[in-house]
């Protein structure tokens, strides 16, 4: 079993569903709001872990009620929140409103995410883990203290640049696999992707600037791969009717990472992580969408290998 340490960020997402997102300026009504534990740090966190990893999480939380429900709500989870810290600060927060297609909008309030320091990261055992999973909803420094440090102890690094920002080829060259959507890889590559062609070789310009392993997802179009011995594959997304979409990235991250630790099978493990993320799209909210590897499995094997394929 994987022992993956997650260093990222957990907030309390508010969602109203409405018929449709607003203009600018425009007042429409919701359909119903609802509170959901989120952050991608503890999406993927909870993913890794009900795909079967051993999960520690580190990250701020605030001593509010939403801080307190989300320890209590990953703990359920079997995550090792020993390395959270508690700041005097109003825990993270997402206002989210999704429309009757699945599509969402989210307006992001870091919170204590914003406040975690290398100061707050000084007790970790890093050598226990087979591998870091990092985003960037937590302060660059902190990140570049992270691939810093993994980069001295020779520890697997998996970063998700998300929220996108420019990372230059020092740190580019401190990731093993960088796993990232079209908007992400236009902000890092000033390449906008707008068909599979654009993806690949957008891929290869990051796998010349040093990243071991790249995945970019494409939606509904799949996801490729390529690590830096060139090896390529393409792989489809399950066909399902999606009610949202908030957690469906950090479900995939969080699913892959755990499977391709556990098998180095970079198909299978694309996959099963196409799977998690085609069954957490029909569900609403961001961690009570995630499928436990069961109901992965058992999705997968009810589809036709013709609705998944890999070149």
């Amino acid at each position: 079993m994987s022992k993956i340490l997650v260093i990222g960020s957990m907030n309390m997402d508010i969602v109203t569903r409405v018929n449709r997102h607003p203009l600018p300026g425009e007042t429409i009504h919701g359909l119903e709001t609802s509170f959901f534990s989120g952050g991608k740090g503890a999406n993927q966190a909870v993913a890794a872990a009900r795909s079967g990893a051993t999960v520690t999480m580190a990250g701020a939380l605030g001593e509010d009620f939403f801080g307190k429900e989300i320890r209590e709500i990953l703990l359920k989870d079997s995550i090792d929140l020993k390395y959270v810290k508690n700041k005097n600060q109003t825990t993270g927060m997402a206002l989210i409103t999704i429309d009757v297609l699945g599509e969402n909008n989210i307006i992001l309030n870091k919170g204590t995410n914003g406040l975690l320091t290398e100061e707050d990261l000084a007790e970790i055992d890093w050598l226990q883990y087979d591998a870091i999973l990092m985003q960037n909803e937590i302060p660059w420094e902190t990140n570049a203290y992270i691939l810093e440090k993994m980069n001295e102890f020779k520890i697997k690094t998996i970063f998700n640049p998300a929220p996108a920002l420019p990372i230059n080829n020092q740190y580019l060259q401190m990731i093993d696999l960088l796993i990232l959507n079209e908007l992400e890889v236009a902000e890092i590559t000033e390449m906008a992707v707008e068909a599979e062609e654009d993806a690949l070789r957008a891929a290869q310009i990051l796998i010349k600037r040093g990243v071991s392993e790249v995945i970019i997802t494409l939606g509904k179009k799949g996801a490729i791969y390529m690590n830096k011995t060139g090896t390529y594959y393409k792989s489809s997304a399950f066909d399902v009717q999606a009610v949202d979409t908030t957690a469906a990235g950090d479900t995939f991250i969080g699913a892959f990472v755990t499977s391709y630790l556990s098998n180095d099978d970079v198909v299978t493990s694309l996959r099963y992580a196409a799977a998690a993320a085609a069954i957490a799209v029909t569900l609403e909210g961001a961690q009570n969408s995630i499928p436990y590897s069961n109901q992965v499995n058992t999705f997968i094997e009810k589809k036709k290998y013709s609705e998944f394929t890999t070149i």
